[in-house]
């Protein structure tokens, strides 16, 4: 397998001392504060209830005071405050694109360069001027392949817009270009590695950057070992963009030092401990998009800050471990309760339901089981039920009618069985 050189993309900040990255990012917070308060309706709404005048912000020890806007609270404010809940600094005519997300949420891009920050990881990852990035991540709405397409590009990578699907096709059109990278879901990626020893199409990826499921350590050695391709990963969200992103030394994601990330104790909402699970929140010093304080719903723990070997200084985030919500990614996207309780609910002769959500093979299996209060002839109405639920929630999955009773009360409304090894 060949191995590509790593590099840190930029020592000013990935290779800071603490102390100086401390001081330098409650600056940076205490200009975005300000600019909020300013130019974002909600982030004064919400810094004015919390009796903060921006001019009492001076540095990291004020975060805390900022109250957490969470991610499930947001369909229901960009419904009340339309398009984006008062939270941009900047008119939707001055951004570069907008996206939406499962929820629905809807997803500002402002217009400078890289502007979700992946450049960082993929230069962690051996991405290079002159690669051929093949990137399988959607851009049909959702803003994931716009955001692994501008990091490929900030660093001189060529990218060929692939997106999702007829895998056949892909590997017929990186075969003929010689791809030298990959970018997207490491199950796409085994299964493009697979569909091209089948035709017998020799691909030429080095290296591969993945992110949006799970990397499971079996599917990479397999990858790695079997078909001579590197794999590092990352993390991000669709609001937040890059969070963190994998080394070659692993044990764990650095955060990534141009945000600042904090993960907090769910009971307290006080600073985890490191090594304590707790839910990840972000800070972005954007300004087109401010976010502050913004609560995913991931869970995961911070490792010790101290030097990695491979010279980052920022910590390290020790995978994701769950969620808080009632959001459950499958195939690389969100799929959440209430979205699919809004379609259920069409269809009257649905009286109880539950999404079962399986892996086998490396892939994701999204199952809905229902419950009919009457027979269902010939399947009309699972068929009807399905492409409704795939309309909307952007996954397919099969619906399969069960005998009434056999989803009991109160039971978990998404079903995650998949394990992970």
């Amino acid at each position: 397998m060949p191995l590509r050189p790593s590099r840190i993309l930029d020592p000013a900040i990935e290779s800071l001392a603490p102390e100086q990255r401390r001081l330098q990012q409650g600056e940076r917070l205490r200009r975005t504060v300000a600019h909020a308060f300013a130019r974002a309706p909600r982030a004064r709404r919400t810094l004015t209830a919390a009796g903060i005048d921006p001019a009492s912000v001076h540095g990291l020890d004020d975060l805390l005071r900022i109250p957490v806007t969470r991610k499930d609270s947001i369909p229901a404010a960009q419904a009340e405050e339309p398009p984006f809940a008062g939270l941009t600094a900047v008119e939707p005519g001055q951004l570069a694109r907008i996206f939406m997300s499962a929820g629905p949420i809807y997803d500002p891009q402002g217009a400078h360069e890289d502007f979700w920050r992946f450049r960082h990881a993929l230069a962690a990852a051996g991405f290079r001027a002159g690669d051929v990035a093949h990137n399988s991540a959607s851009y049909h709405l959702t803003p994931l392949g716009f955001m692994l397409d501008a990091g490929a590009r900030a660093l001189g990578c060529a990218v060929i817009p692939a997106g999702v699907g007829q895998a056949e096709l892909q590997v017929k059109v990186a075969a003929h270009v010689k791809a030298t990278a990959y970018l997207g879901l490491p199950s796409f990626l085994h299964a493009l590695l697979t569909k091209a020893r089948e035709l017998g199409t020799p691909l030429s990826f080095e290296t591969a950057w993945v992110i949006a499921e799970m990397l499971p350590e079996t599917l990479r050695t397999e990858i790695q070992e079997g078909f001579g391709v590197r794999v590092l990963q990352g993390y991000g969200t669709a609001d937040l963009g890059c969070l963190a992103y994998e080394c070659p030394e692993k044990g764990g994601w650095h955060v990534h030092p141009e945000a600042i990330v904090e993960v907090l104790d769910i009971e307290t909402g006080k600073p985890a401990e490191p090594g304590q699970l707790g839910e990840v929140v972000g800070t972005l010093f954007d300004v087109a998009y401010p976010l502050l304080r913004f609560g995913t719903g991931d869970l995961s723990s911070l490792g010790p800050e101290e030097r990695c070997a491979c010279g980052r200084t920022t910590p390290k985030l020790l995978g994701m471990l769950g969620r808080v919500g009632d959001g459950v990614k499958v195939r690389g996207l969100f799929v959440r309760a209430g979205q699919i309780d809004g379609i259920v609910k069409r269809f009257p002769e649905v009286t109880a339901w539950q999404a079962v959500v399986t892996r086998e093979n490396h892939l994701d299996r999204l199952e809905y089981v229902v419950e009919l209060s009457a027979p269902d002839a010939g399947g009309a109405l699972a068929s009807r039920l399905a492409e409704a639920l795939r309309e909307e929630v952007k996954v397919k999955g099969d619906v399969r009618a069960a005998p009434a009773g056999t989803i009991p009360p109160g039971v978990k409304r998404i079903d995650d069985r998949r394990v992970w090894k």
